[in-house]
């Protein structure tokens, strides 16, 4: 068996509004991720996918709050350390982060080499400036990028390689976990596929560890991770491998989320899109029973009301469901 490299347990965050509302966006949110492997985590808009990888990097700060929970990397557990000892010795080295919208997270006054000094020297105020340049060319190389990007502004560079750029900027340290927040989005689909490879190719180089791959398109991920997390109003709903996920997705959400949606494997004749009906709850004030069960055509009176805990399943598929897997698939075949 692989070794674990990152483990979360009962992980709960939260924001506070300027109206000093609570709004629970990750609740007792648990998994692992192996040594070499790839996890996806996908769901709708507003089911905490960004939240939690923020809650994952360990550095709360306002509005975000944290509640609950262990999140163990490499034996470090981040949620019981310090802010500022999480950001000397985890960000960046142990974990990091490619953020949302990352083409944006450029500083346009700065050349591209200013935030590699910045990151390198944070971690290590000696480092000589020929030592980062070296490296930094060197991994530019590796994500084919000219040495000569290193002395140009982000507005000189295209969208792909802005986003390039900033995922060797936040590898440049090689992280064992990278969290990779919706990289591929606002990319043309060569941008996407070149952005998609490499970071394949810095797993298999070993300049990473792992991956977390964030995205709201689930049928990316199948060619992308080894196994699928499907998240639904702050809470883990599903995991499994992506075969399971994509093609034998078992809770209802899962089901109708790949419904709703476009498989290119599965091919596109006479496939009727089927929507969701209904919005999430809100996460200000979330349901006692299950979340999806206002949407949910199977759900009852039970599941408006009991506790629904996440489920271990045979195959190593958990899912977070009132009712058996036998009874579910009935519920399908029936349909």
């Amino acid at each position: 068996m692989s070794k674990i490299i990152l483990e979360v347990n009962d992980l709960s965050t939260k924001y506070i509004t300027r109206n000093r509302e609570d709004v629970y966006a990750v609740s007792d949110v648990s998994f692992k991720v192996e040594e070499g492997k790839s996890l996806g985590i996908a769901g709708e808009s507003g089911c905490g996918k960004s939240t939690l990888a923020l809650s994952l990097m360990g550095y709360y700060f306002a509005p975000l709050h944290y509640i609950k929970g262990d999140i163990i990397i490499d034996g470090k557990n981040i949620a019981k350390m310090k802010p500022d000892d999480v950001r000397k010795n985890i960000l960046g080295t142990e974990i990091a982060y490619i953020p949302q919208a990352a083409m944006n997270a450029l500083n346009p006054t700065r050349k591209i080499i200013k935030f590699i000094e910045d990151v390198i020297r944070a971690h290590d105020p000696k480092a000589k400036k020929k030592d980062i340049y070296d490296l930094a060319r060197e991994r530019f190389e590796v994500l084919n990028l000219a040495e000569d990007t290193l002395h140009k502004y982000a507005v000189e560079l295209s969208g792909g390689m802005k986003q390039r750029t900033v995922i060797a900027v936040s590898t440049i340290l090689s992280p064992k976990v990278l969290i990779a927040d919706e990289p591929s989005s606002a990319l043309d689909v060569t941008s996407q596929k070149a952005v998609i490879k490499m970071l394949h190719d810095l797993q298999d180089l070993g300049i990473i560890k792992s991956m977390i791959f964030i995205t709201h398109e689930l049928p990316l991920l199948y060619n992308v991770t080894d196994k699928i997390m499907v998240m639904y109003a702050a809470q883990l709903v599903e995991t499994g491998t992506a075969d399971q996920m994509i093609f034998d997705p078992l809770h209802p959400y899962s089901k109708g989320l790949m419904g709703s949606i476009l498989v290119p494997e599965d091919g596109t004749r006479d496939v009727k899109l089927v929507a969701i009906p209904g919005t999430p709850p809100n996460l200000k004030a979330p349901p006692d029973g299950c979340r999806f069960a206002p949407r949910c055509k199977y759900a009852t009176i039970e599941c408006q009301v009991m506790s629904i805990p996440i489920k271990e399943l045979e195959n190593n598929r958990r899912c977070r469901c009132r009712f058996t897997e036998a009874e579910l698939r009935r519920f399908y075949d029936e349909q």
